[in-house]
């Protein structure tokens, strides 16, 4: 085999890999953004734990094919990037997301959730959902309530038994 193909292969697989053991997947049209903003994007992306790359469509089109994700192939039309996570499912949807309402030329086009590939609209909901923290911090919230309202109702009979004694 040439090089070229072996090196072809090794990006088909490397794709193929990242389809296959992330969580999330946003597939998005960055044409139109210039370096400046592609640097700031990265970076964002970089800094919640989304790996963010660039492949030939013809190579994922490929890994595709491996993956069992052919649904994909009718959205790697023109220059195409791929942001992949493989702890956080809605970090790649939140950070993708709120970059595009301020820089109309990033497109989200679709994605993969789960193995499953995803509608726009449906991206933008997983979007619009606390941070994996903040539904921790929301969950701590609803168990600690019952726990909380019990120790002021205690501390209420305590003050009124003490208010009746004097």
């Amino acid at each position: 085999m040439s090089k070229v193909i072996e090196r072809k292969e090794t990006v088909v697989n490397e794709i193929a890999e990242k389809l296959e053991s992330s969580v999330s997947t946003i597939v998005v049209d960055y044409r139109g953004l210039n370096v400046t903003e592609v640097t700031e994007l990265r970076q964002k992306l970089r800094e919640a734990g989304v790996d963010f790359k660039v492949y030939k469509n013809t190579m994922t089109r490929r890994a595709t094919e491996k993956t069992n994700l052919t649904d994909l192939d009718e959205h790697l039309v023109g220059p195409t990037a791929i942001a992949t996570s493989k702890e956080d499912v809605i970090a790649p949807a939140k950070v993708l997301n709120n970059f595009a309402k301020d820089h109309n030329a990033l497109e989200i086009k679709t994605g993969i959730i789960e193995g499953r590939v995803v509608s726009l609209e449906e991206i933008t909901q997983l979007a619009s959902l606390p941070s994996y923290d903040g539904m921790v911090s929301m969950l701590l919230s609803v168990l600690q309530a019952p726990i909380r309202n019990l120790a002021l109702a205690t501390k209420a009979v305590a003050e009124q038994k003490e208010e009746n004694a004097s």
